[in-house]
């Protein structure tokens, strides 16, 4: 058995490829930190949780539909139908839209989605807030700086991310619980 097989899946090994050529050259919000890190570690998060393949790789892949030039008929003939949906799951429509309205369907749409996309963006979002408050604790309130949105806004998006998905399939998974506590971390316990 090599290494690397211990390590992940061929499939996997093709979702850490398809993401890494899909966001090459792009950057973290407002850092120089390449973007690749993010799917990489929702992936890893997924994967620490014990989740099957199809939703680690989703994981990977759940921004290149979204953020890249990779289509969801790109996902679907690479790695497949089901994982497809997932990512699908976790793209925003339409990015032309305003910030809040973005943010309102993500919201409504988690409560009822299937188990899979809940988990992979219940992973996006931990990351997210994870890092933001490795950054706050760095930069302090410029964080704010980098959003479209400021800190009033970002504690509303993630406190009813939070609240939506409490009482999910998701909701006793450890996963929302890691989520749960740093979203108090970073913006009090006021839900």
């Amino acid at each position: 058995m090599s290494i690397s097989s211990v390590c992940c899946s061929p499939a996997i090994n093709k979702a850490l490829v398809f993401s890494a050529k899909a966001h090459v050259n792009q950057p973290r919000k407002g850092t120089d930190i390449p973007y690749i890190t993010h799917p990489f570690a929702v992936g890893m998060i997924l994967a620490r949780a014990g989740c099957p393949d199809s939703v680690v790789i989703a994981g990977i892949l759940h921004d290149t539909v979204e953020d890249t030039n990779a289509t969801i008929e790109d996902v679907s003939s690479q790695f497949g139908v089901d994982i497809a949906d997932i990512v699908a799951g976790c793209s925003e429509p339409d990015k032309d839209l305003p910030w809040e309205v973005r943010k309102q369907h993500t919201i409504d749409e988690l409560g009822q989605a299937p188990i899979a996309i809940q988990l992979v963006a219940c992973a996006d979002k931990l990351h997210n807030i994870s890092s933001m408050i490795e950054e706050f604790e760095r930069i302090g309130e410029d964080l704010w700086q980098r959003f479209n949105r400021g800190k009033s806004q970002q504690a509303w998006y993630y406190r009813e991310l939070v609240k939506r998905l409490e009482y999910s399939e998701v909701g006793n998974h450890i996963l929302f619980k890691e989520f749960r506590q740093a979203v108090t971390k970073m913006f009090g316990d006021e839900y």
